[in-house]
């Protein structure tokens, strides 16, 4: 037994390597710095409405988040007790945690969870002794800070901005300007207690910022690594790499393109006043990467269509170089206000290196396209996208044609986000026009229901050629006999009770669909607006999970983005209070499995290990079981695309025992073997 094992040892350590299936992390933005509050020798540094920390003696980094020790995002405020050498952080919910110079964290959510009608905002801390005052929409919560509790709440039902103190009385600025106090040594739960004053002492209420002047310098200095803006409401994935953007979202967004290769975040440029006249983006609706160059980007904003090569802007095409129209009528708004409203909302590169991209509410075309290779942006014949009137015109290009991509039969998807027309669309472009051009305008289900759909915000094809639209009423399903004759309208995928009786229920019907993504299984994993993370089945018949943010460290229930990598497994989830990513169970599936391609991890597994034993580089629902070396069956199952997982322990759910095991697998042709071998140390 010894040298089997030796030998697994040693060959462990020329295997690929991957983040744990099921391991969650945060992609956390720190550049913005906020406030710096010193508690001993560590720094703490509110960015961006994140947590990091600064060790000025050993000059170590660490960084705070949701998935490794935060109970919540978006930070409003932090405060050091010196007294109890613990830092308050309040976040913009109401939330509470606590966190000592250990890095340990305690969480405080009672004000958080209490229903209340008035406005719980916290505006302002105020730390005195043990004792941390919180100046809110209603009144002041007076926080132990020793005791990590709630001590006592002043329900003054005034807006109060700030709150300071002397050694008799405690200070409360209300927003019309005026100021309230009462006698520390008073029962100031009782309104009664406190009283309208003039005598105010000077700077009582004046934030102390020595740690922010004294060690500014220094922390602009730091690096904790991270993107540079949370807004991440567009996300693609290419050859491996993360590219996000604001996306559709509040317009003005501080954003840009944001590239991570796995190990670093490169910021594409930002300064769009060397090519153009325009101050900055205003919104980056879509991006994507050019297949025969992966160095050069395009994205579409709302001031054109813009190229980079290198994470630098080589290129914009706008109202004034280009055949990039506004969608502001001339006769009523200013040339200023014209160039601030060139809508490319959607682009994407075909396999032969040319961009095409769609230029919203534009008054003579709806389609562009950049030939691989050339500078000369040009305009493309597309009539039957032009049925929008807005502002007088009649005529002009579909207001909202977001999130282009090619499907597995070379045509052209789209789908028009707009509540007067909400479709989905299908064209063959070349230079000179439009063919094959199919509309589906008017959603009907198989049991010729016409759902009154506003928003279609989502758009995906499985990998058996279906494509998925999600609505705020829920999922649709255009099979391919449907793309075939599309008076068979769409496919609502029903879900028998099973209790009996013939009927079934529409696949999340109701759900508000803000994306989807398919992995290398076939699975659809469904974000939504309110209730998180949902994934489907591969025969779309059962919900696996629901991730929301009571269950699991997702960031958000509101969830604006996905996109999944097939490399890693991991899927990217961008929500409202910025990025995660979740590894899943599934990879691309291989097309054949070549024994010295694949491999299980962790191997050997050690002593202590409870997590999953990940194998990759299998074919898609590879029939898998596990076996000692006697043949005895321990485990089996199917692959999701090209991953299997096992949880170490037999079909009765014992742990098994140390030695080797084999991992069998069978194709759909019937063709089997052994393709690895997993070694257990005790």
């Amino acid at each position: 037994m010894k040298k089997p094992l030796l030998l697994l040892l040693l060959l462990a350590s020329f295997l690929p390597t991957s983040a744990q299936t099921g391991a969650w992390k945060a992609y956390m933005a720190y550049s913005a710095i906020q406030q710096i509050v010193k508690g001993g020798n560590t720094l703490y540094v509110r960015a961006s409405n994140d947590l990091y920390t600064y060790n000025l003696a050993d000059h170590s980094i660490t960084t705070y988040d949701k998935v490794n020790a935060l109970s919540d995002c978006n930070i409003a405020h932090i405060a050091w007790s010196q007294q109890v050498h613990r830092l308050i952080v309040v976040y913009q919910n109401a939330n509470i945690d606590f966190i000592d110079q250990q890095g340990n964290v305690v969480n405080l959510s009672s004000f958080y969870a209490k229903s209340m009608t008035q406005d719980k905002t916290v505006n302002r801390i105020d730390v005195v002794d043990q004792y941390a005052y919180l100046a809110t929409g209603f009144g002041i919560v007076k926080v132990n800070m020793q005791r990590c509790e709630i001590a006592e709440s002043y329900i003054l039902n005034q807006n109060i901005l700030a709150t300071g103190h002397d050694q008799l009385y405690l200070y409360a600025q209300r927003a019309d300007g005026q100021v309230l106090r009462g006698l520390l040594e008073q029962n100031l739960i009782d309104p009664h207690n406190w009283e309208a004053t003039t005598a105010v002492p000077q700077g009582v209420f004046d934030q102390d910022l020595t740690d922010y002047n004294q060690y500014l310098a220094t922390v602009e200095t730091l690096q904790p690594g991270g993107p540079k803006y949370n807004d991440c409401a567009f996300l693609r994935v290419v050859d491996g790499k993360l590219y996000s953007a604001g996306g559709r979202i509040v317009w003005g967004t501080p954003t840009t393109v944001q590239l991570w290769d796995g190990h670093d975040w490169t910021i594409c440029d930002e300064d769009v006043t060397k090519l153009s006249d325009r101050q900055a983006f205003h919104i980056i609706y879509s991006v994507d990467v050019d297949p025969l160059d992966p160095s050069h980007i395009a994205a579409g904003t709302t001031i054109g269509l813009v190229e980079f090569r290198d994470a630098k802007i080589t290129a914009i095409y706008n109202q004034d170089n280009s055949p990039v129209e506004s969608a502001l009528n001339p006769k009523n708004f200013t040339l200023n206000e014209q160039k601030n409203y060139n809508l490319i909302t959607s682009v994407k590169f075909d396999q032969q290196g040319n961009l095409w991209a769609f230029n919203s509410q534009a008054p003579t075309q709806a389609l562009l396209l950049l030939p691989h290779g050339s500078q000369q942006l040009q305009s493309v014949s597309a009539p039957k996208l032009m049925n929008f009137s807005d502002q007088g015109v009649s005529n002009k290009s579909m207001p909202w044609m977001m999130d282009a991509f090619f499907s597995n039969d070379g045509l052209l998807w789209f789908y028009n986000d707009y509540w007067t027309y909400p479709s989905l669309h299908r064209l063959r472009p070349s230079a000179s026009g439009v063919t094959d051009y199919l509309a589906l305008d008017y959603l009907v289900n198989q049991d010729g229901i016409h759902p009154a759909i506003v928003n279609i915000a989502a758009m995906a094809e499985d990998l058996d050629g279906n494509i998925w639209i999600g609505t705020e009423q829920g999922l649709y399903m255009f099979t391919p006999e449907q793309q075939q004759d599309s008076s068979q309208g769409f496919t609502q995928i029903k879900i028998p009770r099973n209790d009996g009786t013939n009927y079934a229920d529409y696949l999340m019907a109701g759900a508000n669909v803000s994306a989807i993504a398919v992995d290398g299984g076939n699975r659809k994993w469904i974000a939504t607006h309110g209730s998180g993370l949902y994934l489907i089945s591969a025969d779309n018949m059962e919900q696996l999970l629901n991730f929301t943010t009571q269950n699991s460290p997702l960031l958000s229930d509101n969830i604006l983005s996905l996109a999944w990598d097939e490399q890693s497994g991991q899927l990217y989830i961008g929500t409202d209070a910025g990025l995660c990513g979740y590894y899943t169970d599934a990879s691309v599936a291989a097309v054949e499995m070549v024994k010295d391609n694949v491999y299980a991890y962790p191997n050997p597994v050690v002593s202590g290990y409870s997590g999953l034993i990940t194998v990759r580089g299998l074919t898609r629902d590879a029939d898998v079981k596990i076996l000692t070396t006697s043949g005895q069956l321990v485990y089996q199952g199917r692959s999701n695309g090209g991953t299997f997982t096992w949880n170490g322990c037999d079909t009765q759910g014992r742990r098994v025992a140390s030695g080797i095991y084999m991992v069998c697998t069978a194709t759909s042709a019937g063709e089997s073997g052994v393709v690895c071998k997993i070694a257990f140390i005790k």
